[in-house]
């Protein structure tokens, strides 16, 4: 039986894109939601005949509000699984909660390392030989949820933080698609913080030198 599946962004949506492009067994996407209208994605999106909404985070007084709104449409669609893909919006802890254990995160460092912004400059300002991306559930907790696959690239002498999150874009176009068909195919568990994946062949975690 397939899960349905809604998609926020608030830009282009590389990774919405990846995900689309990927055509996964199990997911039917429901919904594109924005947060904001000008969102490139939206259009896209629209080209392949997926439904898009906007929930323009500037219309409202408060965070609370703003995310209130944003569950009431996100429902509408009935989501087993709701993915984020370049939400540039914090989520509060009643939302996250709402969707423990089916909302998903991409965040463009190897966890637990560099939460937060600039991240690929951090990396390199540590002198890390690798930088990379992680898929997780998320939690109330910024950047903290539960890790259920990771990707990595060498950091090379000349990288600056635009030609390494260039490198490791490529990476997240694959690992997520494969995040997401992981737990719609019901391969994914979790114990004590810890996610387990069911089918060994499945990439949950990469090193790619490009």
């Amino acid at each position: 039986m397939n899960k349905n599946v809604v998609i926020l962004i608030s830009g282009r949506g590389s990774n919405m894109q990846a995900i689309v492009n990927a055509h996964i067994a199990g997911a039917d996407i429901k919904a594109v939601i924005s947060n904001r209208p000008d969102a490139a994605g939206l259009a896209w999106a629209n080209e392949r005949g997926i439904t898009t909404a906007v929930v323009n985070h500037r219309d409202f007084d408060s965070r609370e509000a703003f995310d209130a709104q944003l569950q009431h449409t996100i429902d509408a669609y009935q989501p087993d699984l709701v993915v984020l893909a370049g939400f540039m919006r914090i989520l509060t802890a009643d939302f996250c909660l709402h969707y423990q254990n089916r909302l998903l995160n991409i965040h463009p460092s190897l966890l637990p390392s560099f939460k937060g912004l600039h991240t690929h400059q951090a990396a390199i300002d540590a002198g890390c030989k690798l930088a990379g991306c992680s898929v997780h559930f998320v939690t109330p907790e910024l950047d903290h949820g539960p890790i259920i696959s990771q990707g990595a690239v060498p950091i090379l002498p000349d990288d600056t933080a635009d030609s390494l999150a260039e490198r490791i874009l490529s990476v997240e176009h694959s690992l997520y698609p494969q995040a997401v068909a992981d737990f719609v195919n019901n391969r994914l568990q979790i114990k004590d913080g810890i996610v387990t994946n069911q089918q060994p062949a499945s990439a949950s975690s990469k090193l790619l030198a490009f």
